[in-house]
C-alpha cells in the first residue's frame, strides 16, 4: 500500500510532470504545449506557448503568454537551441513572459541572434518591432537595463532580430527559412487586433497554428492543407452567439476547416473557462464535419509526429 501511494503522489507531482516533459520530441518531431489556457488565471493552465522540438531540442516557440516560462523549464527546453519565436498577436496571454525567457537566455549564455516574428501595428496595438522596443530599448524601455538585447552596437552575439510580418489579406508568405525549419504566416481575424497563424514545416513534418481567431476569412483552410497537426483554440463552447465569434472559432468551424484542409489531427488549445466542461459537446461539433483525431491539450502536453 505504501509503495502504491507513493506512486499515486509521484504521479500527480509536478516533478513527475517535467520528467515526462522531457521525453518530449526526444526523437523526430513534436509539438509540446507550454500553455493551454487563455487570458484567466487557472489552476494548472498557463496561458498560451508553444514548444516545436526536432531530436530533443526545441526549435521555434510560438507565443509566450503567463506562465509559460515556467512550463519552458519544466519542459527541459534549452532556450540557445531556439531558432526562433513568433507572436500570433500581442495580447498579453500570447506575450507576457516574452522579457523572462530573454533574461533567462543571458544565463544560459545564448551567443547567436534570435528573430522575432509578430504582426504589424495598428492604433491600439503596437508592432511586434515597436513592442519589442518598448520592453528592452533605451532610454524609455520597461526593462531598458536589458537593451544589450537590442543594440545592435553591443558587443554580445545574442541580439533580438524583430520583424513585423506585412501581409496582404490571402497572402501566404514564408517569412523564415533557415537550416532546420521553414514559417510561413498569414492573417487571420481577432476581431480589430492584429493577429497571424502560422504553418511550420520541419524534418517532412508540418504544424499550423490557428491563434485566436473567428475562423471565417478562408486563410486557414489555405495555410492548413495536409498539415499533420493544427492546432487550433478551443475558446468557446458550441451555440455561442454575438460578437465574440468574430474573435474566436466555435467547434463547428474548427471542424470545417480541419475537414476542408484534411489535416491529420486536430490539439485543441487555448481552454477558456466557458469552454472547459464542455469537451463532449465540443467533440460532437467538429465531427460533424471532421473525422480525423481530436484531442484536448493540458499544460505540457506532447504530440510525437510520425
Amino acid at each position: 500500500m505504501k509503495k502504491l501511494l507513493c506512486t499515486l503522489i509521484l504521479a500527480a507531482s509536478p516533478w513527475s510532470a517535467a520528467l515526462a516533459a522531457d521525453a518530449c520530441g526526444k526523437t523526430g518531431v513534436a509539438l509540446q504545449v507550454l500553455g493551454s489556457g487563455g487570458p484567466e488565471v487557472q489552476t494548472g493552465r498557463a496561458s498560451s506557448g508553444y514548444l516545436i522540438w526536432q531530436d530533443g531540442k526545441a526549435r521555434a516557440l510560438i507565443d509566450v503568454g503567463g506562465g509559460s516560462a515556467l512550463r519552458f523549464g519544466e519542459s527541459g527546453a534549452d532556450f540557445t537551441d531556439l531558432d526562433v519565436v513568433l507572436f500570433t498577436h500581442l495580447h498579453v496571454d500570447h506575450s507576457a513572459d516574452f522579457p523572462v525567457l530573454v533574461k533567462s537566455a543571458y544565463f544560459q549564455q545564448r551567443e547567436r541572434p534570435l528573430p522575432v516574428y509578430g504582426p504589424p501595428g495598428n492604433r491600439d496595438f503596437p508592432a511586434t518591432t515597436a513592442f519589442v522596443r518598448a520592453l528592452f530599448a533605451e532610454p524609455q524601455g520597461a526593462f531598458r537595463y536589458l537593451s544589450d538585447f537590442v543594440d545592435p552596437k553591443a558587443k554580445s552575439g545574442y541580439k533580438i532580430q524583430t520583424y513585423d510580418v506585412v501581409l496582404k489579406a490571402d497572402e501566404a508568405k514564408t517569412i523564415f527559412s533557415g537550416e532546420r525549419l521553414r514559417a510561413t504566416a498569414m492573417q487571420v481575424v481577432h476581431g480589430g487586433i492584429p493577429a497571424i497563424a502560422y504553418r511550420i514545416d520541419i524534418a517532412g513534418k508540418s504544424i499550423v497554428f490557428s491563434g485566436d481567431t473567428g475562423g471565417e476569412n478562408g486563410n486557414l483552410e489555405k495555410l492548413a492543407k495536409n498539415a499533420d497537426l493544427f492546432v487550433a483554440h478551443n475558446a468557446v463552447p458550441e451555440g455561442t452567439t454575438g460578437s465574440i465569434l468574430n474573435l474566436h472559432m466555435p467547434p463547428s468551424v474548427i471542424g470545417r476547416i480541419a475537414n476542408e484542409a484534411e489535416v491529420k489531427q486536430v490539439v485543441l488549445s487555448h481552454r477558456m473557462l466557458r469552454s472547459l466542461g464542455h469537451e463532449a459537446e465540443t467533440q460532437a461539433a467538429i465531427a460533424v464535419k471532421y473525422h480525423g483525431s481530436v484531442v484536448f491539450a493540458d499544460d505540457l502536453s506532447c504530440f510525437p509526429l510520425k
